[in-house]
């Protein structure tokens, strides 16, 4: 079913689902890595993880479903959970983003000290 040639729609989706699932796991991978560097806000964190582990199911899971049913060449309704999972993600990497922002202050004022 997955290598048939009349099935290239099916073929495209299932291929885009698996290295959206790789590329994810990578994410989870890098950010718990990262968590130790990060300043300790339990709150975000875990916005952060859930965000993330929604976007590894939403996007994936998207582009499978959309693959498993199609309809002359173009993809299922399955795939109207790509966007939202893109979100997530989105969301998950503003996040982190803006805690390594506030890494770089330090005192939290912004302003180095200057030199006389």
């Amino acid at each position: 079913m997955y290598v048939d040639v009349s099935n290239d729609t099916r073929r495209l989706m299932w291929t885009l689902a698996h290295a959206h699932g790789v590329g994810l796991a990578l994410i989870h991978v890098l950010f718990a890595l990262s968590l130790p560097a990060l300043p300790a806000q339990p709150g975000r964190n875990r916005l952060v993880s859930r965000c993330l582990l929604a976007a590894s199911v939403l996007l994936p899971g998207g582009f499978f479903a959309g693959g498993a049913i199609y309809y002359a060449g173009d993809p299922g309704p399955g795939i109207l959970l790509v966007p939202v999972g893109a979100f997530l993600l989105i969301t998950a990497l503003f996040l982190v983003a803006r805690a390594t922002k506030q890494m770089d202050r330090g005192d939290g004022s912004g302003d180095r000290p200057r030199k006389n």
